[in-house]
């Protein structure tokens, strides 16, 4: 089983509480083998690359936190090279392939995709 967590909306609570519940998932999931996976697209994944505010800064070290606790985090690989950050969010750590693929294979594993 898997819980994902699905960060599309770019408003502060989606980013922050988006990013700060797969941990926590995470805490008690395993008792239950159940994966956490986080997926972030659309506008929220534009903010992947910014700092320029104290939101962007937690929404990135939130997502650094879960990528080095070994939660897989991913981003649309179209989308990241559309902005030119594809390179820098492979050095991060995100996993970087195309958003329909990802959405059907949530699908075909029977995930529980929560958006944020």
């Amino acid at each position: 089983m898997k819980t994902v967590a699905h960060i599309f909306h770019d408003d502060a609570d989606s980013l922050t509480i988006g990013s700060r519940l797969p941990a926590r998932i995470a805490e008690v999931a395993a008792r239950d083998d159940v994966s956490v996976e986080v997926f972030v697209f659309g506008p929220a994944q534009h903010r992947l690359t910014r700092v320029d505010i104290a939101t962007d800064r937690l929404f990135n070290d939130q997502i650094d936190a879960l990528i080095a606790s070994g939660i897989r985090v991913g981003a649309c690989v179209n989308a990241a090279r559309d902005a030119g950050t594809e390179a820098a969010l492979v050095q991060r750590g995100l996993q970087l392939s195309a958003a329909r693929d990802e959405f059907l294979r949530f699908t075909l594993e029977g995930a529980t995709v929560i958006t944020f």
